[in-house]
This record gives structure tokens, sequence and C-alpha cells, in this order.
């Protein structure tokens, strides 16, 4: 795909060229046959020279002097050999006219014609003018190219970026989710043995769907109906988790993999106390082009003693909405005055497919 825009790219400066010059070689014919006689080839001639002075001039300053000279910083090399260019071409262009053209009949003098000398400093001027041209188009040219390296190489580290949170990410799930296999093993087993069964069943999605930019959305809820199961079978009974997920399995509209099982983690983390009634309120929902996450949960912050977990899920969920969903999210959080709830709400806009 990028080759056959480029190659797209191309064609339009060649086109643009021939275009260009085509109008250029053009034009002395509306100089020569204004009255719609008979072609004057000679006097094409004679004025074509200044079109193709110009040619020269523009070309040897697009393909040599402005990438050997000019892109190199060597600037006074550049505006001396444009100096001697002009002086050059601008005597080839009086000899190509006086000396071969000068044995044809002149017409009938116009008195009202300048002095021949502001013929000369006109065409050197245009010259001038050339130049700057090709030096515009070539720099233009340049900086399209620059921005283009810049932008692949935004987008390259990005990818990178990225990748290295999911690598995080893999065994920070991985890592939450036995802490609490290890803390069902001391006082049920059989709910501990249940648990690793569940957790197999997430790893494929956190192991291989997780190295995809997006996932459909489906599938996504399929892994956090899963996951909250899972956290269900260590809980007690002064525990209750509500859940309304109004989004279909079959739902294809992509999204970031993970993008919200940290909040949930962290729903569970901070939200359950072994002795207090605790709750948790989980809602997804999708329409308008918006995917929503709501999660309200009773506030129960560990000790600075539990070690449990390594606290960088909600850090991460906030670079990767960054790079991923830049200017197109908006995530409200916070506890609430009483310091007894938690509240966190997640806008992402997506493009919706037609898929549902």
């Amino acid at each position: 795909m990028k080759q056959y825009t480029n190659n797209h790219i191309r064609f339009a400066e060649v086109l643009t060229h021939v275009i260009g010059w085509g109008i250029v070689f053009g034009f002395p014919f509306f100089i020569i046959n204004r009255g719609g006689e008979a072609i004057d080839w000679m006097g094409y001639l004679r004025h074509s020279g200044v079109s193709l002075s110009f040619f020269i001039v523009f070309y040897l300053n697009y393909f040599l002097l402005i990438p050997r000279y000019l892109f190199s910083g060597r600037i006074r090399e550049y505006m001396l050999l444009n100096l001697a260019l002009i002086i050059l071409m601008s005597g080839g262009l009086h000899l190509w006219q006086s000396v071969l053209f000068g044995n044809t009949p002149p017409k009938a003098p116009r008195k009202d014609l300048p002095p021949g000398w502001i013929f000369f400093v006109r065409d050197m001027f245009s010259m001038v003018l050339t130049i700057g041209l090709s030096a515009a188009i070539k720099m233009s040219i340049r900086w399209g190219q620059v921005e283009d390296a810049r932008r692949e190489a935004e987008k390259s580290r990005t990818e990178a970026e990225l990748k290295n949170l999911r690598n995080q990410l893999n065994p920070h799930f991985l890592l939450n989710t036995l802490n609490n296999i290890y803390a069902l093993i001391a006082f049920n087993t059989d709910k501990a043995q249940l648990a690793v069964q569940e957790l197999s069943k997430l790893l494929r999605h956190v192991l291989y769907d997780n190295q995809q930019t997006y996932v459909s959305l489906g599938k996504e809820m399929d892994f956090i109906r899963n996951y909250i199961e899972l956290m269900r079978i260590r809980l007690s009974s002064n525990v209750t988790v509500e859940t309304h997920i109004d989004i279909a399995p079959d739902n294809r509209t992509e999204i970031a993999p993970l993008i919200f099982i940290s909040l949930i983690e962290n729903a569970f983390k901070h939200g359950i106390s072994p002795t207090e009634p605790s709750f948790i309120r989980i809602s997804f929902s999708e329409g308008n082009g918006e995917v929503k996450c709501e999660i309200t949960n009773s506030y129960h912050p560990k000790a600075e003693t539990d070690k449990s977990g390594s606290g960088i899920g909600l850090e991460q969920v906030s670079k990767r909405l960054e790079l991923i969903y830049p200017g197109r999210y908006q995530w409200q959080r916070g506890t609430s005055k009483d310091k007894k709830e938690y509240s966190s709400k997640l806008v992402i806009k997506v493009v919706m497919s037609e898929y549902h």
C-alpha cells in the first residue's frame, strides 16, 4: 500500500513538471502568432531560447546544486555557482538571439521599445526567480519526506511503547490473579483449584489476543465476565458484586485489549473489606459511537504493608489511552466526599462495527 501511494505521488510530480514546462514552452506561440497567421518557426526558436535557459537553470538546481550544496549547508558555494550559472546562461541566451538569428531581416524599428540592456536584466531576474522556484519545490518535497519519516518514526515509537506496556501488563495481571489464588489455598483448596481452572481460560486472551492492537468488543466482554467470575470465588458473603454488561457477545466493534481490566482489578483490590460490608458495581454499554465503562465500589484502601500487586495498573491505563485514543476518551475517577466510595467512568469514542 505504501509503495502504491509513493508511485502515485511520483507520477503526480512528473505530470506536474510536464504540464508546467509544456505551458512555458508553449507560451511563445501566443507572442509570435497573435494575428492567426502561419506559425513563424524561426521566431518560435528565437523566443524558446528563453524558455530553454529557464529549463536548464531550473533542473541544474533541482537535481544537482540544491541537493549537493544547499541541503548540505554549503550556501556560499551554492550562491556563487548560481551567480556564475546566471551570467553564463544570460550570455548564452544573448548569443542565441543575436548571433544565430542575427541575419534575420529586421522589421521596422519601434521607437517605443526600451534599451536592449533592459531585456538582459529582465532575463537575469527571471532566472533568479526560476532558481527560487526550483529551491521552493525541492525544499517542499524534502520537507514532506522528512515529515513522512518523522511520522513513521513516531508510529514505530508508539508501537514499541504499546508493546512494552502490553508486555508489562501480562505479568502484572498474572501476578495479581496468582495472589488471589494463593489467598484461597490457605482456607479453601477446592475453590483454589476452581480458580486455577478459570485462570487457564483467561490466559489465552491475555497471552495471545493482547498482542493485537484491537480485539472485538464482544470478545473483550467475555474475558471480563470470566475474570469477574474468577474474582467471585474468593469473595465472602458480605461482598455484593453487581454487573450490567449491555453488549452482545457477537459485537465486533474494535477495542484495545485489556484496556478495562486494570479498572476492575482496582475495584476488587480496594473495594473489598474482610470485615465490613462491601460492594462493587460494574457497568458496560455502547451507543452513539462510544463505549462506556462505569465502576463504583466501596472504598477500603489497602494497608501500606500489603504488597500484593505493583500499583502500575492505572498508570498503564492512562498511558495506553493517550497512545491509542488521544483526544478520543474521557476518564473521570476519584473518591466521594466522605471517602467511602470510589468511582471510575471511562468513555472511549470508537468506530462502531456494522456487525452488531
